[in-house]
């Protein structure tokens, strides 16, 4: 393995330039600026837009708690506390979301306020702590399994890998069973698929846990899909930011990632070329595209929100109408 230190970084720090880049991209409107929504928080995670609320849903995973933002409101609550370090979430075409739990170990659904377990176990043990899912178009979630909720006890409980990897895994809607679909990564982190689904792209920040021997990059896998199943091949690294990890991406209509980093969201095309960056005064984790047309980006950053009005929408957006 690449130390991080020797990990060669795409594209320049986020500032005013790289930021100016993007709006010549076409990607977002002349003097937008990302703006602090929310604050209060001790580390913001996992945002995701409710369109029937009209809100924001995100962690704050050391806090124990899911809050909501209400941007037409200007107002911040308590979602529900005492939810188990729940990190990342996405919306699924019925309207419930589906959510990773730290603390259970667990994949979980919820919906009108009830929570229930989506997926607990794999090969006879629990898994890690799932960190970040996506749902494909064919009702199948994808859920990474770092180990960030057993080493961390700001981030869930302390304990011991059950199955003794930290894979990307595939939970098909008719059996509810939990496959590998990527075993050769260090800590697999945020996910997204490009827009027809053919690649999923997936973060790995195990140099942020490792003193070395860690990776900070973005890999891209090819998705097959035959009568005999479906399994990922030809994964290569996409990209690395300039600073610190990429921990949340997402995907646009048109296949660019946005990618959380230390200093901002980075911006590159669907083949790894770097095309911009906003930069944010927090180190940036997560981030999730929303509003009321899809144009709105809201960017988890340590302590709080921000938003940001963008050009493009991402692919859920797209896909689910809101």
């Amino acid at each position: 393995m690449t130390t991080a230190d020797s990990t060669p970084a795409d594209g320049p720090p986020a500032d005013a330039e790289t930021l100016a880049a993007l709006v010549r991209a076409g990607l977002i409107p002349e003097g937008a600026t990302p703006t602090k929504v929310a604050d209060g928080v001790i580390w913001s995670e996992g945002p995701c837009w409710i369109p029937e609320a009209g809100t924001v849903r995100f962690s704050d995973i050391p806090g124990d708690r899911i809050l909501e933002h209400d941007p037409a409101a200007g107002a911040t609550r308590v979602h529900r506390s005492g939810v188990e370090f729940t990190n990342g979430r996405t919306r699924r075409g019925d309207g419930a979301i589906v959510q990773c739990s730290h603390g259970r170990r667990r994949v979980e659904v919820e919906r009108d306020g009830a929570v229930a377990p989506l997926v607990e176990r794999f090969a006879g043990g629990r898994f890690n702590s799932p960190n970040d899912v996506v749902v494909a178009s064919d009702g199948a979630v994808w859920f990474t399994d770092p180990p960030y909720g057993i080493v961390n006890p700001r981030e869930g409980h302390l304990g011991e890998s059950e199955y003794g990897g930290c894979h990307v895994f595939r939970v098909d809607q008719g059996t509810g069973e939990a496959e590998p679909m990527i075993t050769d990564m260090g800590d697999p982190n945020g996910l997204a698929f490009s827009p027809d689904e053919s690649v999923l792209h997936v973060s790995d920040t195990s140099a942020g846990r490792l003193a070395s021997g860690g990776h900070r990059h973005v890999r891209s896998y090819d998705v097959v899909r035959t009568d005999d199943g479906v399994r990922c091949t030809g994964g290569r690294v996409l990209f690395t930011p300039p600073s610190g990890v990429p921990d949340g991406i997402r995907v646009d209509a048109a296949g660019r990632v946005w990618s959380s980093a230390a200093d901002g969201v980075h911006v590159y095309s669907a083949d790894g070329a770097h095309l911009g960056a906003v930069p944010v005064p927090e180190v940036v984790a997560n981030l999730c595209f929303g509003g009321p047309v899809g144009l709105d980006l809201y960017i988890a950053a340590t302590t709080g929100l921000y938003h940001l009005s963008v050009l493009v929408r991402d692919t859920t957006w797209v896909r689910l109408g809101g």
